[in-house]
């Protein structure tokens, strides 16, 4: 009976894992609160890996929805041959700027995740972040209405922009920003339209997600921590249910960026700091 209560909780946690992972609404922010209303009954150091290798269904989604665009051809390349083949050269020269894109977030993640998280992992930082990326997205894309919509293809981003894109995503260290909220933030500060910025977006989460749910397991068994079989199961039903939900979602994304702005989900997000803000501030702290 225990196990199958912590699996519907878990399938939960999958679903919010699924949608605000790729919507720019700060996965954190909602985690913060169904943890605090529907949490787990696992261990601390259980969960905090959970919450981050959840991810790894979520990223997967989009290995997915955009295998032509991301994997190279092995077949009909043509008298060229694999590497020279026009697609693929293509495929390698996009991967090649999400390397350079994910650079900044790994070495800084790397040396500062645990201090971001010890100092900034708290009801005040997550709600003030919310808040202000919710008003930025607002006076951006008012500022933006009308006007040409930039770069709309993701293989014309140029190295230096999807740097810049990466350097943004350094951001997402800092609880309620989000990590697709920084990223696309970024994409339309640098002149890429809506639906280029969220793809991109998608692509950069590829290596950072598997990279930060790799360590975090690693990190989890290294330190000799409990695991039964409900932790295993709670693991397999997180990660599938976050990838089906997450295939909806991005889909979702993609089809809502070609006809609407991102201001309602700046609203949203301010609507969602009030909330944390009132709840863990105000009426409980």
């Amino acid at each position: 009976m225990k196990i199958f209560i912590e699996i519907i909780k878990t399938v939960l946690y999958g679903i919010v894992e699924g949608i605000t992972e790729w919507l720019p609404i700060s996965s954190t922010g909602h985690l913060i609160l169904l943890e605090e209303f529907l949490p787990l009954g696992v261990s601390e150091e259980f969960f905090e890996m959970f919450e981050v290798v959840i991810q790894l269904g979520a990223s997967l989604a989009v290995l997915g929805l955009f295998l032509r665009t991301l994997m190279p051809r092995f077949r009909n390349t043509g008298k060229d041959g694999f590497f020279r083949c026009a697609e693929n050269k293509r495929t390698f020269k996009l991967w090649s700027k999400i390397i350079v894109a994910v650079i900044p977030s790994a070495v800084i993640g790397l040396a500062l995740d645990d201090w971001f998280n010890e100092h900034f992992y708290n009801a005040e930082t997550v709600a003030a972040a919310l808040a202000i990326y919710g008003i930025i997205y607002i006076i951006l894309e008012s500022a933006r209405r009308g006007k040409e919509q930039g770069i709309s293809d993701v293989h014309d981003i140029s190295y230096a922009k999807a740097l810049g894109m990466g350097c943004f995503q350094v951001l997402a260290l800092i609880p309620g920003t989000s990590r697709s909220g920084s990223t696309i933030l970024g994409g339309l500060l640098l002149g890429l339209s809506r639906s280029a910025a969220a793809e991109m977006s998608f692509f950069l989460a590829l290596p950072t997600m598997l990279g930060a749910s790799a360590l975090k397991a690693l990190k989890f068994i290294l330190e000799g921590s409990a695991i039964g079989l409900t932790e295993i199961v709670i693991l397999i039903v997180g990660c599938a249910v976050s990838y089906l939900v997450s295939v909806i979602a991005i889909k979702f994304l993609m089809d809502f960026v070609k006809k609407h702005t991102f201001i309602p989900f700046g609203i949203y997000r301010i609507l969602l700091a009030v909330l944390v803000f009132a709840y863990f501030v105000l009426i409980k702290g």
